[in-house]
């Protein structure tokens, strides 16, 4: 993600949009490198013929970032969101294009927890009715017997951030709380005190609440239908205060009307704004709320700091560790960037070495990591994968983002595992194959001077920097002194020199670190040298 040409601009571009809170803006406006341009939400056809000049756009919901506004961002490297959701992103598209989604997924926790339980309240005492009588003159105390929460069992679907938060204040209002969520360890329930349901339909048979905290997904679409909403007991009240689409909102209007719940309150919806002649307009014992869950002064201001800090960090970092779609780790971004490094550029060498013996097509990856850099397997896979298709596709898009995925779409098997065997706990060992032939290249993720170790079968010690020359040779006197004299000659500056062999006379490799690049006329005139049988030149990008 290298900075786009000097053209007497800032290096980065960034359009701010939907007034995300001053607060994340003053942020990025603080980075000299980066250029800050804030505009009111901006019609679709106007955004289109401006969102070329930038490299970033920061935003809320109101913008709906499509595949067609993404093709058209040749410039773009990074979408903020100030907030939870990507439902207005075009993110399967983002991947493809190597743009980085990045969201606010912590910022409001504690502002959505507490309107779950000010909108219980409020449907549970009749509140909003009764105010509404206040309002018009009349003392209808009789008419507002409202029930407490204290004894009521809440039922939680999805024990995440706020599903969590939900639980803990659930505790001080006197509720037995049980969760289901298949993704979540047993820790995470014992933590919070909360029991665990065995499945959705255990949870819903004994919850006299239930309230929703998942993502919108193929999984998580319609979970609560007509079949669920029957399970509940008598008079269960809905909360959906998650994404719109995951309760059926017919069924739900049809178990209102029939009084098969005691009431429902929803703060999302499938399509939003609610249409002013929805039918869950019309249904008793219903509390609507137009998508306030994140609608405080602390939520927006949190959201949108935490925001443009990630976004900052990946124009001028290069750190993708918050980017939703970049593959994840459970360790920290900058402690895998040396392995990253060794991953890509092993993967590079492995790759020109095989070019040059005539294999063109990759066919399979495959990837050992040792044990302390386990945890990082999946971005270290897409590095790896990095280094195959960067001497492959001609596209400045690479990256860590859509490697992969390019790596699948070109027919490339990738596979990770992790490996006691490899020699040293940070090594990592990339194997590129394709037919019958294939080659490993090892290396060491030492922090600060990340080493290539084994090239095939032939142990090197040399740190892979501008430029790696990889040479097979006969083993015999004065080979080291023509290339190194050939080398100065054309003022290729050596840097690294290793030579290895199998044994004496026999076959040998060269593995030679070099300032600056190497051209094809120099890569023929090594290979016109006596007893150099092959030369391979890899010129390595950065991340």
């Amino acid at each position: 993600m290298a900075p786009p040409e000097g053209d007497g601009r800032a290096p980065w571009r960034v359009l701010v949009t939907d007034q995300v809170d001053p607060e994340g803006v003053a942020l990025l406006r603080e980075e000299p490198a980066l250029q800050v341009d804030e505009r009111p939400t901006l019609p679709p056809d106007e955004l289109l013929r401006r969102i070329g000049d930038y490299d970033a756009i920061v935003g809320r919901s109101a913008t709906r970032i499509s595949a067609e506004l993404l093709r058209n961002a040749p410039r773009l490297r990074v979408v903020g969101r100030a907030g939870v959701g990507v439902d207005n992103i075009a993110l399967d598209a983002a991947t493809a294009l190597g743009i980085a989604v990045i969201n606010a997924p912590a910022g409001n926790t504690v502002a959505v927890a507490e309107l779950v339980f000010g909108a219980l309240i409020g449907l549970l005492r009749q509140l909003p009715a009764a105010a509404a009588s206040m309002a018009a003159g009349r003392w209808d105390r009789s008419q507002f017997m409202g029930r407490e929460l204290k004894g009521k069992t809440l039922g939680i679907v999805g024990l995440g951030r706020i599903g969590s938060e939900v639980a803990a204040r659930a505790h001080a209002f006197g509720m037995p709380v049980v969760a289901y969520d298949p993704y979540i360890a047993e820790e995470r329930f014992t933590a919070f005190r909360v029991r665990r349901a065995p499945s959705l339909d255990a949870l819903l048979a004994e919850s006299n609440i239930v309230t929703l905290h998942v993502p919108l997904t193929d999984e998580t679409r319609g979970l609560i239908g007509r079949r669920e909403l029957g399970r509940l007991p008598a008079k269960s009240v809905v909360v959906n205060m998650a994404r719109g689409g995951v309760v059926d909102e017919a069924a739900l209007a049809a178990a209102l009307v029939a009084r098969e719940l005691r009431g429902a309150v929803l703060d999302v919806f499938e399509h939003e704004p609610l249409a002013a002649d929805h039918p869950l307009r019309g249904a008793p014992n219903l509390l609507l709320t137009p998508h306030l869950g994140a609608n405080t002064v602390e939520a927006q201001r949190n959201v949108a700091r935490d925001v443009c800090l990630a976004v900052r960090d990946a124009l001028l970092r290069q750190d993708l560790s918050r980017s939703i779609n970049v593959a994840a780790s459970d360790g920290g971004w900058a402690e895998l960037h040396a392995a990253m490094v060794v991953a890509r550029r092993a993967a590079a060498v492995a790759r020109a070495v095989l070019a040059d013996q005539g294999m063109r097509a990759v066919r399979a990856l495959t990837l050992r990591v040792g044990p302390e850099l386990a945890h990082g397997g999946a971005p270290l896979l897409a590095a790896a994968a990095t280094g195959v298709l960067e001497g492959i596709l001609e596209t400045d898009r690479l990256n860590l983002i859509n490697a992969r995925a390019l790596a699948d779409a070109r027919g490339i098997d990738l596979a990770v595992g992790t490996s006691a065997e490899l020699g040293h706990p940070r090594a990592l060992e990339v194997t590129l194959g394709g037919g019958m032939q294939q080659l490993a290249v090892t290396g060491i993720a030492a922090e600060g001077s990340p080493r290539l170790t084994r090239i095939g079968a032939f142990h090197v010690d040399v740190n892979p920097r501008q430029t790696l020359l990889v040479l097979t040779n006969h083993d015999v006197p004065g080979v080291i002194g023509r290339v190194g004299t050939l080398l100065g000659e054309r003022r290729v500056n050596i840097a690294e020199y290793h030579q290895a062999r199998l044994a004496q006379g026999g076959d040998a490799l060269a593995a030679i670190s070099v300032d600056g690049s190497v051209d094809e006329d120099t890569r023929r005139a090594l290979l016109d040298l006596p007893d150099v049988r092959s030369a391979s030149v890899v010129h390595f990008r950065d991340f």
